[in-house]
């Protein structure tokens, strides 16, 4: 690992902000516009790379210190963008939220994001051996960037062809966004989402992984709502909601297993130790070292002990109590539950590349509406607070990806994280109020200029876990099969995601399966070493013309916001 100078500069610094500012404007208009949020961090990457080499001679690490700066506040607004609208959706008046309470909403979440992530960092980055496709994806395209070559070429032109074809099919419309959806299966999303992302998504994550998924698709849509209803035992209407409430029960399950797993441990050690001369802590002879990387090593030592995260997690639970008015039980329940939901924000990026922050934020939600008399606008804050601490949950677990496939600091990465994610608040907030002023709080639902999808997802379930028992089963049963180390999440995200997703990801696999079929009958010729090579090389292509893929309908995506959000400004 290098050391954090010449990773942490100046310039990182400044490049970073200002691409903070204009990627996070882009992420609040395409996740309230689209429905749906691209991750930015490739075309962040390529950008910090050629700012940096403009001004002069750099390396991989301050380019990955300078891009975390530059994304972090792209899944701030994705987790305001996704939850606070439906207050609007819902028929309350603009007034009913206040730009202070989306401030406190949003640094609220920075905050418990933040804490989350400097203790989970080392068990999902360096113990748990996650993929992580996005984090891969990048580090790949910039060792390509960096040193050119054949390399280069496949994954500069995979990335290429890729953008081509989401601007034909987004900016265009020349190609339609989803396939097969003429097909019509009662309660099932049924159809292949025309995305080269989420195709190369499958490729890249582990074969076990994308099947799990599957399996837990074709549980949830075709054995629950499908083979239920057909039985006779529930209507169509009831078997989503069961499907929807065990699927969000086998996450939550999960994400309560990852929590007592990592983080019990790590509470006893700190426990263990003894204070000395201010801030130093002093390990009890023969214990095991709770900092074992350079991250915890660093907070401890700048004084974010257990103790002062603790007081900074209290900290928040009395400002959402006091400044949103929720109470002392949702405020309880919003920290204590921001362990486990930021747990298994990185855990589905990890395994899939998919962070569905308001579903999180939905789940804490739903418990804290069936344990109290919490108002519903004040429900879309529990919402808002979770959603922001997940995404930028995964997008700096996407960072410490990158950055530790090339030797980066993850102190660097995560100041780096500090500075844009608190950056990004107030742009997020401050895009989201230009815009209700600009358009009125109408414009926002399925069939308004704004569609705010998920936003309206939370606005419909607000009353409540719609199958309790359900929820209840996915959520034992979610735990029991992470502590035998069975993949419990991606079954549950099978579960509860549309078809279609689950779908299109599998026939990345399947792709995955045909490429490395074709691969092996070749070696078969060939003598034991060459075959080796070929093998080495093969699996090499695939990995980097596959991030390239997914990395050119990403960058597409960002640069049309951008493009729609400069014809705003232009036309205003």
């Amino acid at each position: 690992m290098q050391s954090l100078k010449g990773q942490l500069t100046l310039r990182s610094i400044l490049i970073g902000c200002i691409g903070c500012v204009i990627i996070t404007t882009a992420s609040m208009y395409t996740a309230l516009k689209m429905g749906m949020l691209p991750w930015p961090i490739l075309f962040a990457a390529i950008v910090s790379l050629f700012f940096l080499k403009v001004f002069g001679k750099t390396n991989l690490s301050e380019v990955n210190v300078t891009h975390t700066v530059m994304t972090s506040g792209a899944m701030v607004a994705g987790g305001l963008a996704f939850t606070i609208p439906g207050i609007w959706i819902l028929g309350y008046p603009e007034d009913a939220v206040s730009w202070q309470q989306m401030l406190i909403v949003a640094l609220a979440g920075v905050v418990l994001g933040l804490i989350c992530t400097a203790y989970l960092r080392k068990h999902f980055i360096e113990e748990a051996h996650l993929e992580f496709p996005l984090g891969e994806a990048t580090s790949q395209t910039l060792l390509a960037g960096n040193t050119g070559g054949a390399t280069g070429v496949k994954l500069f032109s995979a990335m290429g062809l890729a953008g081509i074809y989401t601007l034909v099919r987004d900016w265009f419309g020349a190609l339609p966004v989803m396939l097969l959806n003429w097909v019509q299966i009662p309660g099932v999303a049924f159809g292949i989402y025309n995305s080269p992302m989420l195709l190369a998504i499958g490729f890249i994550v582990g074969t076990g992984a994308v099947v799990a998924w599957f399996i837990g698709a074709l549980i949830g849509n075709f054995g629950i709502i499908v083979g239920g209803t057909a039985a006779g035992l529930w209507t169509t209407e009831l078997g989503t909601q069961i499907c929807s409430s065990l699927g969000m029960g086998l996450m939550m399950g999960c994400g309560v297993a990852v929590v007592l797993k990592v983080l019990f441990p790590v509470a006893k050690s700190f426990a263990g130790m003894k204070r000395k001369k201010g801030t130093e802590l002093v390990q009890p002879k023969g214990a095991p070292s709770p900092q074992a990387d350079a991250l915890t090593r660093f907070l401890a030592k700048k004084g974010l002990t257990a103790g002062i995260a603790a007081s900074l997690i209290a900290a928040v639970a009395l400002v959402l109590c006091f400044a949103l008015h929720l109470g002392p039980f949702a405020s309880i329940i919003i920290v204590i539950f921001a362990w486990i939901t930021t747990a298994m924000s990185a855990q589905s990026v990890g395994q899939t590349g998919i962070d569905p922050m308001e579903i999180f934020g939905l789940i804490v939600l739903l418990i804290v509406a069936a344990f109290s008399g919490t108002p519903q606008v004040q429900l879309f804050f529990v919402a808002g607070v979770i959603a922001v601490a997940c995404g930028l949950t995964g997008d700096i677990m996407n960072d410490f990806k990158a950055g530790h496939n090339l030797g980066t600091d993850p102190r660097g990465q995560w100041i780096a994280q500090l500075i844009g994610g608190l950056l990004g608040t107030g742009v997020a907030v401050a895009v989201l109020c230009v815009l209700v002023q600009a358009y009125g709080v109408g414009a926002f639902g399925l069939t308004e200029t704004f569609v705010s999808t998920q936003a309206t997802i939370v606005a419909t379930m607000i009353s409540g876990i719609p199958c309790l028992p359900a929820f209840i089963i996915g959520l034992v049963v979610g735990a029991v099969l992470y502590f035998f180390r069975l993949p419990s999440m991606m079954i549950g995200l099978g579960v509860y995601l549309p078809f279609f997703l689950s779908l299109t990801a599998f026939l990345g696999v399947v792709v995955k399966f045909v490429y490395h079929f074709i691969g092996k009958r070749k070696r078969a010729k060939m003598s034991k070493e060459a075959a080796e090579e070929h093998q080495r090389a093969a699996d090499e292509t695939g990995l980097v013309i596959s991030s390239g893929v997914l990395g050119g309908e990403s960058i597409a995506g960002v640069a049309i916001a951008l493009i729609i959000i400069g014809q705003l400004l232009v036309a205003s």
